[in-house]
């Protein structure tokens, strides 16, 4: 039911056209679409009923953000909705009404470098009276431009490297000491850096435990992982769909292209990784909500496949649908441009097996 419900208001809410019109228009999001999902619950769906959210589990996250890519559906949900929401669950932070009911956008601000590794921190967090001074840079910070909050894992103590040490912080984003500057993607979403000069923080931005922020965070990075590799799984249900119907429509020889048993193949190939990977997902929502201390296998495992497929998905797209895929006129591009954004967000192919090897020993 919620699947149903999700695609059938997306269709007509956020299609395709709608991030050509974003991106047109210069806006990373439309605000509109944004205030429809809080008013659906949408936004609520890792929050406590008695904060005011619907508390559906990571399992129905997944299938929210695999219905937005399945559109291409461009919002700060994956940010604020699943890896903020989670994060702050227990906390005692009053950031999770805000979050349900839509009024609060959050950025999450972790990678340094040009890769997701947030044991690399090393923007510190200086003691200063009761307080701390914030300095230091945050790249590739997803809705970084839009939000009105940033949670910002900071290094209080060690060297970067370590797991001890990190501090999470949950800080307005328009407090003094801190610059956003607008990093450009080619999938035309919120992207921005972030610089900090000596913003001051207190004790009561403190989100968790001093010195142990990494494990306050973790949960809400996995639940991010899994949810954008779900969205990754429904952008390459959506380009395989549009692919399919081109092999159905287009001829040549005067016949369909879709009567090539060539082509055939390839397309059962792509059909079949992607019910793969969609059984990864489901188990990477279903490990989050039954086991989340045990599901990092699973989140990686699903995101390193949908990170797969999405690329096969686009590639084939693109090639099969020959001369015209390659046009910013048709909408295959913008699949492209998503996968590949999405591939490195929150760890690449490389990083997740990288954990899985070591989930498995190796």
């Amino acid at each position: 039911m919620l699947r149903d419900s999700a695609r059938g208001f997306l269709s007509e809410a956020s299609p395709v056209s709608a991030l050509r019109a974003n991106r047109d228009q210069g806006r990373a999001f439309d605000p509109a679409l944004w205030r429809e999902m809080a008013q659906m619950g949408w936004t609520g769906v890792l929050v406590p009923e008695e904060q005011g959210g619907a508390d559906m589990g990571h399992r129905a996250a997944g299938i929210l953000a695999e219905e937005m890519g399945t559109v291409l559906a461009a919002s700060p949900f994956i940010s604020t909705a699943v890896i903020a929401a989670t994060a702050l669950r227990g906390s005692g932070n009053g950031g999770l009404e805000k979050i349900a009911s839509g009024d609060a956008i959050y950025a999450v601000a972790v990678d340094e470098g040009a890769k997701h590794a947030p044991l690399k921190t090393a923007l510190k967090a200086e003691k200063s009276g009761n307080g701390f001074r914030l300095s230091g840079a945050k790249t590739f910070v997803a809705d970084g431009a839009s939000a009105d909050r940033v949670l910002v894992l900071a290094r209080t103590a060690g060297a970067a490297g370590e797991a001890d040490g990190l501090t999470l912080f949950d800080i307005d984003a328009t407090r003094a000491g801190l610059q956003r500057d607008v990093t450009g993607t080619v999938d035309s979403r919120d992207h921005a850096r972030f610089t900090f000069d000596g913003l001051e923080a207190t004790g009561e931005d403190v989100v968790g435990e001093l010195d142990n922020g990494l494990a306050t965070l973790r949960h809400g990075l996995q639940a991010g992982q899994a949810a954008l590799a779900a969205e990754l799984t429904g952008l390459s249900g959506g380009a395989y769909a549009m692919t399919v119907s081109y092999l159905k429509e287009r001829q040549q020889f005067g016949r369909t292209i879709g009567s090539f048993q060539a082509l055939q193949h390839r397309a059962a190939h792509l059909w079949s990784e992607i019910e793969v990977t969609a059984s990864a997902v489901i188990n990477a929502g279903r490990m989050l909500d039954e086991a989340p201390d045990q599901a990092t296998l699973a989140v990686s495992v699903a995101k390193a496949r949908a990170t797969a497929t999405a690329k096969l998905a686009v590639m084939e797209g693109v090639q099969m649908h020959g001369g015209i895929g390659m046009t910013d006129e048709f909408d295959m591009g913008f699949f492209m441009k998503r996968a590949r954004v999405g591939a490195e967000w929150l760890g690449d192919y490389g990083y997740h097996a990288a954990q899985v090897a070591a989930a498995r020993g190796f």
